[in-house]
């Protein structure tokens, strides 16, 4: 019975520290194009993304029509998506610029406050999404990075968990419409 306690101590301990040592922003400080969200998500962007489940299988495609503006340091991202299996969705967030590359953000459907940072061409956001599955609603963790590649298109890969335990992630590429 000891050498279990002992073990699970063990895999517990080394779980926590694997999740520390994972990326973080600042280590994207100088990486080009540097990233404003302020500039980037100003304007109409189309994103086209995929869902994929712990094993990696693709359960979801969807798109993404966002109307994004900024009058100072608040902003509305204006979300409109379409899945693959006919279904839509929306999400507004409402976001605010905290100053020193800090962000904090507040939609309907996410529990209490995202928080931000973007150095670089980077960003990391965290917060918790209420996630409807078979007309239940799990709270679920987000840990979404995004990396800008040039002044049209940035990358977005998010990592969902629940209980730290990895469900699946989301993959999505942003492209700025011509203005």
């Amino acid at each position: 019975m000891q050498r279990r306690l002992l073990l699970a101590a063990g895999i517990t301990s080394a779980a926590a520290l694997a999740g520390c040592a994972g990326p973080q922003v600042g280590q994207y400080a100088s990486e080009k194009p540097l990233l404003d969200l302020r500039t980037y998500f100003n304007g109409t962007l189309d994103a086209y993304g995929v869902f994929t489940d712990r094993s990696g299988a693709v359960v979801k495609r969807f798109t993404v029509v966002m109307v994004c503006t900024w009058n100072g340091d608040d902003g509305v991202l204006d979300e409109t998506f379409s899945y693959s299996d006919g279904t839509t969705g929306k999400r507004v967030w409402r976001m605010k610029h905290m100053g020193n590359g800090q962000f904090s953000g507040r939609a309907d459907d996410v529990v209490g406050e995202a928080r931000g940072e973007q150095k670089g061409n980077a960003f990391r956001w965290g917060y918790t999404l209420l996630l409807p599955v078979d007309g239940k609603t799990y709270e679920v963790q987000f840990d979404d990075w995004m990396y800008l590649m040039d002044s049209r298109v940035m990358l977005n890969k998010a990592e969902m968990s629940k209980f730290g335990v990895r469900l699946g992630e989301v993959t999505l590429s942003f492209v700025r419409r011509a203005p």
